[in-house]
């Protein structure tokens, strides 16, 4: 089961015109990849966002496997 935090902070990186935002953890943890690939802060302010998503999480059910069918290779 995924468990998701509920305060995150986030980020928001550029390159050229594209802009994304990022986790400030994930962005932490990938500084070396981020830079390489040529993003950069746009800002050093960090957005606290806060969500009751927690509350909301659904538990999935196993995927039930089909048994195959025999095929006969018509020799």
């Amino acid at each position: 089961m995924v468990e998701i935090i509920s305060n995150v902070s986030l980020i928001k990186l550029q390159r050229g015109e594209k802009i994304i935002t990022r986790s400030k953890a994930q962005y932490e943890a990938n500084v070396k990849h981020f830079i390489s690939r040529g993003f950069k802060l746009v800002s050093d302010k960090v957005k606290e966002v806060e969500s009751d998503i927690k509350e909301n999480v659904v538990k999935l059910k196993p995927k039930k496997k089909g048994k195959k069918k025999w095929q006969n290779t018509g020799n």
